[in-house]
């Protein structure tokens, strides 16, 4: 039996149940639905990770904790508010311990498909958040999904890890399904997905 596709989401606020947060756990519940096993790291979480710096994983036994689930990981979904038209700082450190990644035999987020979710109270944000996303993916060698999730936030629209808007809850649940099924195909064909060199 081939190895059970891990999938890992990053993200929310230092708020529990906001809606970053739940909104990335809509799209990790549809990548669970495509057979795959789903590891959340929350912003409460993220909140536990210390400023990166080198060395830093030697010293918490978190970072060690997200940087072997990211070693494991067949896809990542990474979700985050849109703060003054960019990614938060909490979840831009989390994602500066991929460094910890740049000499394994994998480097980095190499042949990943990586889905992106932003949520904002305004739509300049989400689309400014969601362009800085794809560029921090493309620098870490991963493979931004075609659908980005941007989602306008109101009040109420998101509870119990449910969406009201059925539109934004279609775009996140497909972020979820299109990491496992990327996921699912690059293990079928690694050497054609890999950004690496491919003998002929």
């Amino acid at each position: 039996m081939p190895e059970k596709l891990s999938i890992v989401g990053i993200g929310g606020t230092t708020t529990p149940c906001s809606s970053t947060e739940q909104a990335l756990t809509i799209a990790l519940r549809a990548a669970a639905a495509e057979g795959a096993d789903v590891a959340l790291f929350d912003g409460p979480f993220l909140a536990s990770l210390p400023h990166y710096a080198h060395g830093a994983a030697d010293q918490s036994a978190e970072v060690r904790k997200l940087v072997a689930a990211i070693r494991g990981a067949h896809g990542l979904i990474i979700a985050s508010p849109g703060y003054h038209g960019s990614i938060s700082g909490l979840v831009k450190n989390a994602i500066d311990y991929i460094e910890e990644t740049s000499k394994d035999s994998r480097v980095y987020l190499d042949g990943l498909p990586v889905g992106l979710i932003v949520t904002a109270y305004g739509w300049q944000a989400t689309g400014s958040t969601l362009a800085t996303m794809r560029s921090i993916v493309h620098a870490l060698r991963g493979w931004p999904t075609p659908l980005g999730a941007a989602i306008r936030s109101t009040a109420g629209m998101f509870r119990d890890s449910q969406c009201s808007d059925p539109g934004a809850s279609a775009q996140l649940e497909l972020v979820g399904r299109q990491v496992a099924e990327f996921a699912r195909l690059r293990r079928a064909a690694p050497a054609i997905l890999s950004t690496g060199p491919v003998e002929e």
